[in-house]
Formats: C-alpha cells, structure tokens, sequence
C-alpha cells in the first residue's frame, strides 16, 4: 500500500509539473537547419525562429528546470499544510508535517537564490555577447 500511495504521489505531481512544461519557454532551436528543413517540405513558413547561442539555450533550461523545482516544493509545502491540519492531535503526524514544511521552506529558498543568480549571471552574459558581437 506505501509504494501505492509514493507513486500515487509522484505520478500526481508530475501531471502537476506538465502544465509547467507546456507553458515553458521557446527554447529555439535555431533559424535553418531541421526545422527548416522540415518546414519548407511541408509548405511552411518559419516565423519567429531567430538563432541562439548555447548560453541563452542553457539558460532557458536552467529556468524551466528551477521553475519546475519550485513547482516541486510547492506542491510539498500543500501537502506537509494538508498533514498538519488532519493530524487530529497525532503528535508524530504534526512533526513529520512540520518537518516537510521546514525542508520544503529551505529548499523554495534554496531554488530561489539559484534561480536569482542564474538569471543575474545569465543575463549578465548574454548582454556582454551582445554588446562585444
């Protein structure tokens, strides 16, 4: 029943986690190539498909995957809030509530400042290619 209900969990939050990933960024994948390719096979016109470099496109992934750990830690933090308020008094439901609610706060901050820094650094880069290209 335990490993039911842990891939009940994690089954439930990665159909959470998939609105996050459809709404994610374009990461492009460069003007030309396949997908021009592609696109001029089929009769297509590409719009908006503009080339990048390798530092935009990791740091479009480093946001989408921070992005999906808040989501994780998010859904935690409901959780950890779920257990505590159904504890009904169980003095070891209360502490493991309050102990997810500890390390699911940690761990948001933790995302947070990665998240801060990534995007400073990142930004900072891309603004020194740009101006030095």
């Amino acid at each position: 029943m335990r490993f039911f209900k842990k891939l009940l969990l994690f089954a439930s939050l990665f159909l959470l986690a998939m609105p996050v990933l459809a709404a994610g960024p374009d990461i492009g994948l460069g003007a030309g190539g396949l997908t021009q390719k592609v696109a001029d096979n089929g009769g297509y016109a590409v719009v908006g498909v503009t080339d990048t470099s390798l530092s935009e496109s990791i740091g479009k992934i480093v946001k989408v995957a921070l992005s999906l750990v808040g989501t994780i830690f998010f859904v935690l933090t409901v959780y950890a809030g779920f257990l505590w308020m159904t504890a009904s008094g169980n003095e070891e439901r209360v502490t493991k509530a309050q102990d997810i609610l500890k390390m699911a706060v940690i761990g948001l901050a933790i995302t947070l400042a990665a998240y801060s820094i990534t995007s400073f650094v990142l930004g900072r880069i891309i603004q020194s290619a740009n101006a030095g290209g």
